[in-house]
């Protein structure tokens, strides 16, 4: 099944394209988070597998919204964590893949 990424979510990874063009992304960040920021950005239906990847990569990586950098007006925002956030579809994204019962 196909599922159609919402306008908030196409909005986090376009953010994160313009941060990643910026040289915001840091040193560690993927092929795949690059990959997925063109994906959502785009607002191209992602898969059923695309979605279970999203549902891990949040599940994995909330701890980096603690870190510094990661909130706007913080010092060192955007962190790579956060472009990173975002280029997997950010808060919006976490919500909006939480809700997709794959099962």
């Amino acid at each position: 099944m196909a599922h159609q990424p919402p306008k908030a979510v196409q909005e986090a990874a376009q953010r994160a394209e313009r941060w990643i063009e910026d040289g915001k992304a840091g040193k560690g960040f993927t092929d795949v988070g690059r990959r997925r920021a063109a994906q959502l950005a785009k607002g191209e239906e992602v898969s059923d597998d695309v979605v279970k990847k999203m549902q891990a990569y949040f599940a994995r990586h909330t701890v980096d919204k603690d870190a510094e950098g990661f909130t706007q007006g913080g010092d060192g925002f955007p962190s790579p964590g956060r472009v990173a956030w975002d280029a997997w579809g950010g808060d919006a994204g976490e919500r909006w893949v939480r809700g997709i019962d794959l099962d």
